[in-house]
């Protein structure tokens, strides 16, 4: 009999489930995770929520073979080390959207309506009806920005109030949002028109400081923004900055770090939750169903589309993971962060053909950064399709004797874009953009990208104008077709070029095509 350890307080259903599938179950909220974990070394796997499972809880299980995480996030898991022992680590994502989502609302209104300083006031016997003066949802203007499924949800439980929901996600084609009931805007308009903006956008190296001193100055009077996200999306002192500046509500629920003490927000936040987005009964019992469903397809019938710590496949070397990764971030400068993809079309060559889906996943994960190059890649294709987005893994040509190389096509709204890349000595380089072959340029920090009408002098213009900028060429690429008349300057550069100064140069060499990259 398989024993799962349960050292948290999950939904019974879990146990339920799993002890009618046979399991021997072993549920102790109490109990510390370490201590649960040594008196129970024969462990077939662990069932978590925000508890911890180091490298220490894991070397206390050496017959564990999965580690269950009942949520989304599954930072608490060490993963890696995780993957070494050959435990697989599990989540389930989705389980708990509804309760942010309806989180979002509860907050608005408890604020809107004074419902937190009501309670506390009369209860004190004092009587301020003439000092809490409310305003109503219905009919206001509501932002979402990040239209995932929380996003999503926000949308169509506001729906209710009669507002205009404006909408942003760049992931997001614009008809698709439209199905939602939601209108596409883009960020700077949300900030500038919404009575009320709520976040719901992953927290990364790009998203970090999101909400910044720029957009909070667009912001109405008397405008709320509330963050049941991720803290790391905004600026605090940007926000601390804004209110002294005009009237403006701050609703908060998340942290960098959950746990007691004080709060770097307390000043600012109008309302603070302590991370209880996913706290309802109902988002319990799902996720409580959910891992334990997981844990049962995983054994019985080997199916795992929600692990997220695979390894990588024997055979396969790293460096062309990377490569996909590049060639993705490149497509995405070329055609522009903004837009909307439509259809992205892939091809592996030689000895990479065996690990086409594979490196894929890799692909994606540079052209959005929250499709995470471990997920299986059933449910990164069902995840593209909720975004509009056709992808395919074409069947490479031998005849064409690409060794050890990588096709891909990304096209988007008006535009596309073609790269074949590949690994020589353990460098990765780029080898076609389009038209223009044989081009084995190096991906470096930083670079810019143009294209024009093949004619004397356009380099000289571009070196001058990066001259002025204090800014060097390290290496560049010119290749020329003569069939079309077009030329292409690929440049390397010590730092990056500033997008104004991306356009101005384009503006003098007349290129149709421009953009700034780095890595």
């Amino acid at each position: 009999m398989k024993k799962v350890l349960i050292p948290t307080k999950l939904d019974a259903l879990a146990a339920k489930i799993l002890s009618e599938h046979g399991y021997q179950v072993v549920q102790e909220p109490k109990t510390p995770i370490l201590d649960l974990a040594k008196a129970n070394p024969d462990a077939h796997a662990v069932i978590v929520r925000s508890e911890k499972v180091t490298a220490e809880v894991l070397d206390a299980l050496p017959h564990l073979k999965a580690v269950v995480r009942a949520g989304a996030g599954f930072d608490n898991i060490d993963g890696k080390y995780a993957r070494q022992k050959g435990v697989d680590v599990m989540n389930t994502p989705g389980a708990n959207s509804n309760a942010v989502a309806e989180e979002v609302v509860a907050l608005i209104l408890a604020d809107i309506r004074h419902v937190v300083r009501a309670d506390e006031t009369t209860r004190r016997g004092e009587w301020e009806k003439a000092k809490l003066m409310g305003r109503e949802l219905t009919g206001k203007t509501v932002g979402i920005v990040g239209l995932g499924h929380i996003g999503r949800l926000v949308a169509k439980r506001i729906s209710g109030f009669e507002c205009r929901v404006l909408g942003y996600d760049p992931l997001v084609p614009a008809e698709k949002a439209k199905e939602f009931g939601i209108e596409p805007a883009d960020v700077e308009t949300i900030f500038r028109e919404s009575d009320f903006i709520t976040l719901h956008i992953p927290q990364n190296a790009e998203t970090k400081g999101f909400v910044n001193k720029r957009l909070l100055a667009l912001m109405k009077n008397d405008a709320t923004l509330v963050n049941c996200a991720r803290a790391g999306i905004v600026d605090e002192d940007a926000i601390r900055e804004a209110k002294g500046l005009k009237s403006i509500r701050f609703l908060n629920d998340v942290y960098p770090k959950d746990a007691e003490g004080p709060k770097s927000v307390a000043d600012i936040a109008d309302l603070m939750m302590p991370h209880l987005g996913a706290s309802t009964v109902e988002a319990n019992r799902n996720a409580a169903i959910r891992a334990a469903e997981e844990l049962v397809d995983l054994d019985e019938k080997g199916v795992s589309p929600f692990v997220v710590n695979r390894d990588m496949p024997a055979g396969l070397d790293a460096s062309y993971c990377d490569l996909a990764f590049t060639l993705a971030r490149v497509c995405r400068a070329i055609l522009g962060a903004d837009h909307p993809l439509r259809r992205i079309e892939a091809s592996c060559y030689g000895r990479l053909q065996p690990y086409s889906k594979w490196l894929s996943l890799s692909f994606l994960n540079g052209l959005w950064a929250d499709i995470d190059r471990s997920s299986d890649f059933k449910t990164v294709l069902a995840d593209l399709e909720t975004r509009g987005v056709a992808f395919k893994v074409r069947d490479a040509d031998p005849t064409k004797k690409y060794e050890n190389s990588m096709t891909v096509d990304v096209a988007s709204e008006g535009a596309a874009v073609s790269l074949r890349g590949t690994v020589g000595e353990g460098v990765k380089m780029v080898s076609r953009i389009d038209e223009f072959n044989h081009l084995y340029w190096t991906p470096t920090p930083y670079a810019v990208f143009f294209e024009y009408d093949d004619r004397p002098g356009v380099i000289g213009a571009i070196g001058e104008a990066l001259h002025k900028a204090d800014i060097n060429i390290e290496d560049m690429r010119n290749p020329h077709n003569p069939a079309t008349g077009h030329s292409m300057a690929m440049l390397s550069t010590n730092k990056p070029v500033a997008p104004e100064l991306v356009a101005s140069i384009a503006k003098t060499i007349r290129s149709f095509k421009s953009s700034a990259l780095a890595f």
